[in-house]
């Protein structure tokens, strides 16, 4: 098992949003070449920069669910919630510790970091929100099969140190972490329990960390390999699941596809989800000139193992449209879905009051040119979910009825433009188009041609098939009067 030291409940981004996109669409001849040499992982070509700092603005944008009745809920009513923000953070890519191997694939580690855009956010880090003690009612429910003692001096602790159910803190300790002497005290009671100490955040190593060492192909030999994962941390699959379907690591890194792309599915690897997802396409468009195809999650992604047989792998599941990730967040009580539940079992929906689920608000897509595989615009979005509920023996979790409760979602979107796009439609759509066109056209003033020889050809036949007559009587006189 790889070594985590994720906070409970932390759930990093691309998750979505890594055998990735699948090959087989049209390769024109006369720009293929064009193609495939600017598509490679070569320090030569002109994508390498792109990929190496990605020069796209990305933003991550996170919305926090406000509990408007926590006392009410720790007496049994149903959970009411108001989604605060956006909170938008600027975020720059890098990739670090590039290196090329001699079969045909390099290695890397790809960092992140985040910077707070208070111009484009409603509201500021600063703000108080009321939300869900994750910690505690996490580590009641993983504590729930104890024995009652252990649960009792948990409970006492839990008052000693003034732990409630619901907590008001800041959109930055929320986010970014705050001190808790919780931590120290149920790693005290059950050593082990949650491996990690210092600051407790939901996403508190997103920032300036990297998602693990990627070794991907070049496709220096085989261009439909490239970008296709080899290895994660040197995996060449995971062991948190209960399939070997579930556990492949299949794909890419989520970020650029092979080229020739087929209008099917794509396939890339979240190291945040611990799995590999396949997106659907849905349809043909353009991007500002560039035509793409969108890929869109399929129902069957966060389907559970009795709707969908396939993803049994990923139980134990609950309802359909949330996905159990706790195998792989030291068996914190956590879920991935779409934002509000949107495609998820409507008693999802309906156990929570404030939830508006919305294919415009709240769907993921990836607009991708087919013939580079490179994404145009994206916005990749998804919820993280607690479950949470009365346990016996922990007076703090009151009589909470059990629920999936949300807490945040988040979108990470960016498109290709300015300079980028202008460089990007010159090499890779208008170059090759223009060589495409031209093999038409020569191909056109090559057919006149042909057939102008070919006239001239059956006219130099024809004439000779009339003189031929003339021309056997005269060597015949000429003959006799030879011999005479």
């Amino acid at each position: 098992m790889i070594k985590k030291k994720q906070a409970l409940g932390v759930l990093v981004h691309k998750a979505a949003p890594r055998r990735l996109g699948r090959t087989g669409g049209r390769r024109p001849a006369a720009s293929s070449v064009t193609a495939e040499e600017n598509v490679r992982i070569d320090p030569n070509s002109i994508a390498f920069n792109m990929w190496r700092d990605i020069p796209v603005p990305f933003y991550l944008t996170v919305n926090l669910f406000e509990v408007q009745n926590p006392q009410e809920v720790l007496q049994g009513a149903k959970p009411k919630v108001n989604q605060r923000g956006p909170y938008v953070y600027r975020e720059f890519k890098y990739k670090t510790n590039i290196t090329f191997h001699d079969n045909d694939t390099v290695s890397y580690l790809e960092y992140r970091q985040l910077f707070f855009r208070p111009d484009l956010s409603n509201g500021t880090e600063d703000e108080y929100i009321v939300m869900p003690n994750i910690l505690m009612l996490g580590a009641a429910v993983m504590m729930e099969d104890l024995p009652s003692f252990v649960k009792f001096l948990l409970s006492g602790a839990l008052a000693g140190l003034k732990q409630e159910a619901f907590i008001n803190r800041t959109v930055g300790e929320i986010l970014w972490g705050y001190e808790d002497p919780l931590l120290d005290t149920i790693n005290a009671l059950v050593p082990g329990l949650i491996p990690f100490k210092g600051k407790f955040g939901i996403f508190v190593e997103f920032n300036n960390t990297n998602s693990g060492l990627f070794t991907v192909n070049t496709g220096m030999k085989n261009i439909s390999q490239v970008h296709m994962v080899d290895s994660w941390n040197g995996l060449k699959k995971v062991n948190y699941w209960r399939s070997n379907q579930c556990n492949m690591i299949n794909g890419t890194a989520g970020e650029m596809w092979p080229p020739y792309m087929s209008p099917t599915s794509l396939e890339f690897y979240s190291p945040d989800a611990c799995r590999s997802m396949t997106l659907v396409y849905e349809q043909s468009g353009h991007f500002k000139g560039v035509p793409t195809y969108r890929f869109v999650a399929p129902k069957t992604l966060f389907a559970n193992g009795t709707d969908y047989p396939p993803n049994e792998g990923f139980c134990p599941c609950r309802q359909s449209g949330i996905q159990n990730v706790s195998s792989c967040r030291l068996n914190a009580p956590m879920f991935i879905s779409h934002p509000h539940f949107y495609n998820a079992d409507p008693s999802l929906v309906d156990a929570v009051e404030g939830l508006h689920p919305s294919r415009e608000e709240h769907a993921l897509f990836l607009d991708v040119h087919p013939m580079t595989g490179i994404p145009m615009n994206c916005s990749i979005k998804l919820q993280l979910n607690q479950y949470m509920k009365q346990v016996p023996g922990i007076l703090q979790t009151g009589k909470i009825q059990p629920v999936v409760m949300p807490l945040l979602w988040f979108a990470e979107s960016g498109y290709i433009d300015g300079s980028v796009l202008s460089q990007f439609y010159t090499n890779l759509v208008l170059i090759p188009s223009i060589l495409d066109y031209l093999q038409y056209i020569f191909l056109g003033l090559s057919v006149p041609l042909i057939i102008s020889a070919a006239l001239m050809m059956m006219s130099q036949v024809s004439h000779y098939q009339r003189a031929l007559p003339a021309m056997l009587e005269e060597s015949r006189r000429k003959s006799c009067l030879l011999f005479t």
